[in-house]
């Protein structure tokens, strides 16, 4: 006889379930609702992101296939297919958009003093953009080529534990630096970004907000020197400068001066050049910086936390690497869903 409980039962014991029913409340979401509620709704898109279900179909083929076992998962109906794209057509995304905003406060508590790959004490984000193909006669909404329906998912990740504090989903077209305008910066934190959010007007009111970057300068850049300062060669770093922007544009919308470092990849034999706002910090510190980002693309890729026989089964307690980040991507998913998965 298997002794325990359900893995995906222990996953789901970490909800906060009283902040979860307030969110219910505060949006009227279980209004004319008679069996399948906001928390099934939720459980249902829990399950397919940690077993990466694609469709609505294969959600229903895989719980209904453990029918007899769904009351001890925490389900209290059937799952159906139809209604679940109904509830994601009608009910609120704003009920799991705030229950998701609660989950990223209590993670990024619980990785608040968790270590970064170099010695800062400040917080550091990762901006980044990842897309996501839809078929275009069935997401006509979300236009990107002539022949594809795409929509970007837009995310800041906290490097302290890679959670994400911040997700927007827009349509494939909006370009990556319009995301700027919707950010509220944090002062005294790290931004680091691609070449793709260098727009000097939009880092400039990070500037004044108190709020460091760190991105890639364009080859067509214009900048004249100031003042050089020491570097080590051997470490890589070819020039630590002080320079003011010559561009007409560029000049007009960051009027100050910027640091420019270029530093020789020895791994890839590539000379790269770096801006930031952020004087105090040592040149080889900036470049380690910049190369953190990398870990907002390996969040892209994460794989399923695990399959579906895996989740529906009795075991021990189960240990759980990160808590509550598998979670607030369900949660935060559904923000789109009254486009997405109604079908």
């Amino acid at each position: 006889m298997h002794q325990g409980h359900y893995v995906f039962a222990q996953l789901m014991q970490h909800l906060p379930l009283t902040t979860f029913r307030r969110c219910v409340a505060r949006y009227d979401g279980e209004r004319r609702v008679k069996r399948f509620s906001c928390l099934d709704q939720y459980l249902c898109l829990a399950f397919a992101q940690l077993t990466w279900r694609e469709s609505l179909r294969d959600i229903e083929a895989c719980l209904r296939a453990q029918s007899s076992k769904l009351y001890h998962l925490g389900f209290r109906s059937t799952i159906a297919r139809n209604t679940l794209a109904n509830a994601n057509a009608v009910r609120d995304w704003r009920i799991y958009a705030d229950f998701a905003q609660h989950l990223i406060g209590i993670a990024r508590r619980l990785y608040a003093d968790e270590p970064l790959a170099i010695e800062l004490n400040d917080t550091v984000y990762a901006l980044d953009s990842t897309t996501i193909d839809l078929c275009l006669s069935v997401f006509p909404w979300a236009p990107f080529r002539s022949t594809k329906a795409a929509v970007k998912m837009h995310t800041l990740l906290d490097l302290r534990g890679n959670i994400p504090s911040f997700i927007f989903i827009s349509d494939g077209e909006m370009h990556d630096v319009n995301i700027l305008d919707d950010l509220l910066p944090e002062a005294g934190a790290f931004y680091i970004m691609d070449r793709g959010y260098l727009d000097f007007e939009r880092l400039a009111r990070l500037d004044d907000a108190g709020s460091f970057f760190v991105t890639r300068g364009k080859s067509n850049l214009k900048a004249k020197r100031r003042y050089s300062h020491p570097v080590d060669r051997s470490s890589g770093l070819v020039c630590d400068q002080t320079v003011v922007l010559t561009g007409f544009y560029s000049r007009q919308g960051f009027d100050r001066p910027l640091r420019r470092i270029k530093f020789n990849d020895p791994e890839t034999d590539k000379r790269l050049v770096f801006l930031t706002n952020n004087f105090a910090q040592p040149a080889l510190t900036i470049t380690k910086l910049y190369k953190c980002r990398w870990q907002i693309e390996l969040f892209f890729d994460v794989p399923p936390w695990g399959t579906p026989s895996y989740v529906i089964e009795k075991t021990g307690p189960v240990d759980l690497d990160h808590p509550f980040a598998d979670l607030i991507l369900a949660a935060k998913r559904q923000e789109n869903c009254q486009r997405r998965f109604c079908v």
